[in-house]
């Protein structure tokens, strides 16, 4: 009977808790108790640095796992990252290269030379050198390609060949396929004696003469079965198979709805062409929905590293839309003019019916926007999700209308509570169908529902809000027109 103790004590000729395990990098010295690097760490570094003193830096950073060193990079000072790059030498991996921010990694691979970019785009998958130069001019592109391995090189054309964020980009060159005719037994063989155990996988593509993929097998699968089994009869046939156009976020979808690990990536002609894997998912969904909320509140990338040039164009377009929509709210409280002149308390009262019923919108909006993005509302049910929505509206007006219109006809007279309730039903009730319609309009004609939403929710909110509410007050002889 062997000894598992005595085995284990050979095994660790030094005591346990002197080895440095990847989980001993996260400690109270350096990390918060949310994970994140403290101020006075980041202070030490940046002390350091400015003392020129680079081994002072390089045995703070050392214990670092590469996420850490990445979010350090991004929180020095853009002046000093060069020099903080330079002083942590091989520290600064590809993996910490893969992690950084996309606005700071620009910019760090526009200051190394195209060889120095080179040698790091070689020591990544696919994926993340495409990652790593899609945004550089292409001029740079160029420079930096020509200094690759041609095996590289060719891969990282390819990729660039395809539309932004489609599976084409995204997707890793690296995968295990396997011709259809092997038993269990050839397979084990063949990983061992002849595979590329190098880049991790979960599963091996079983494919056709055509290199047509036709099943696939989980690693559990080939560990348990006897080794005279065809591939054949072991493989899974219903596998998800992902075109290299297809969008991200509708990859993401696929990865979400079906449960996936991984996937196979098929060209224009069904050929096996790469994989996509789970970690790359859970960065396009958290990218996806960071995207949609600023994309809603019009604030471009929302990145505090953008360029200030770019933050100020990206934002000021949809500042001068709302501008414009809030004109036409403008030309219909001048429509009134003569009705708040005479009538004081339409004044008081009309920025609250605007204001209500905007939020309402808002909320709506929010809820169809997210509700599109997951394939939740499609064309098969858009009128239910209406209808839905319209009742939701009646229910909050109705509830509001009573609130208020009770306040304003204690302090402004019975007819007034009447008006502004009525106001408040129908301005929440034009605000939940726009929330709807409006997402639903541009989504329909193949535009983002999350990129003008707002702003053209926002007019139809104000304007009806206000429309209605001074409306009804001349209609009910509270003031003239």
């Amino acid at each position: 009977m062997v000894d598992q103790r005595a085995l284990d004590d050979e095994a660790l000729p030094i005591e346990a808790e002197d080895v440095v395990r990847p989980d001993d990098r996260i400690d109270d010295e350096r990390h918060d108790e949310e994970n994140r690097l403290k101020r006075s760490f980041v202070s030490s570094v940046r002390d350091a640095l400015e003392r020129s003193d680079s081994n002072a830096v390089y045995d703070l950073v050392e214990p670092l796992h590469p996420a850490d060193i990445a979010d350090l990079v991004e929180l020095i000072d853009e002046g000093d990252r060069e020099t903080f790059a330079a002083a942590i030498t091989d520290l600064m991996t590809p993996e910490v290269v893969a992690e950084l921010n996309d606005h700071v990694r620009e910019l760090m691979m526009e200051a190394l030379a195209p060889e120095d970019v080179a040698t790091i785009t070689e020591q990544l998958e696919t994926d993340d050198a495409v990652q790593l130069l899609e945004d550089l001019d292409e001029d740079d592109q160029k420079a930096i390609i020509a200094e690759l391995e041609p095996e590289t090189q060719a891969a990282v054309e390819s990729a660039l060949s395809y539309p932004e964020e489609t599976a084409g980009r995204l997707m890793n060159r690296h995968f295990m396929a396997v011709p259809e005719h092997m038993t269990v037994g050839d397979l084990i063989d063949y990983l061992r004696e002849e595979g590329d155990l190098e880049h991790d996988f979960w599963e091996v593509f079983v494919v056709d003469a055509s290199h047509h993929p036709v099943g696939t097998c989980a690693l559990n699968w080939i560990l348990t079965t006897p080794r005279s089994i065809a591939l054949t009869d072991v493989m899974k046939r219903d596998q998800t198979l992902i075109p290299v156009t297809t969008d991200q976020e509708e990859v993401a979808l696929m990865f979400q709805k079906y449960a996936l690990i991984s996937a196979a990536v098929t060209d224009e002609s069904g050929r096996l062409v790469g994989q996509i894997t789970v970690d790359d998912i859970v960065h396009i969904i958290s990218e996806e929905a960071g995207e949609d909320a600023l994309l809603l509140s019009g604030a471009g990338d929302g990145d505090i590293n953008e360029p200030i040039k770019e933050a100020y164009s990206s934002r000021v377009r949809w500042l001068v839309a709302n501008l414009g929509t809030a004109v036409v709210a403008s030309a219909i409280i001048a429509f009134f003019g003569a009705a708040i002149e005479k009538l004081v308390a339409l004044a008081v009262l009309m920025p609250i019916v605007a204001s209500i019923g905007g939020n309402a919108g808002t909320q709506t909006m929010a809820v169809a926007v997210r509700a599109i993005a997951t394939n939740q509302l499609t064309r098969a049910n858009t009128w239910r999700i209406v209808w839905r929505e319209l009742r939701v509206a009646l229910l909050n007006g109705g509830t509001v209308a009573v609130l208020i219109g009770i306040a304003a006809g204690i302090l402004f007279g019975p007819e007034m509570g009447v008006v502004i309730a009525l106001a408040m039903v129908i301005n929440i009730a034009v605000s939940g169908l726009a929330g709807v319609l409006v997402p639903v309009g541009f989504e329909r004609m193949g535009q983002d529902p999350a990129v003008a939403s707002s702003v053209f929710v926002t007019m139809i909110t104000d304007s009806m809000g206000f429309f209605a509410f001074l409306g009804l007050a001349v209609a009910a002889g509270l003031a003239p027109l």
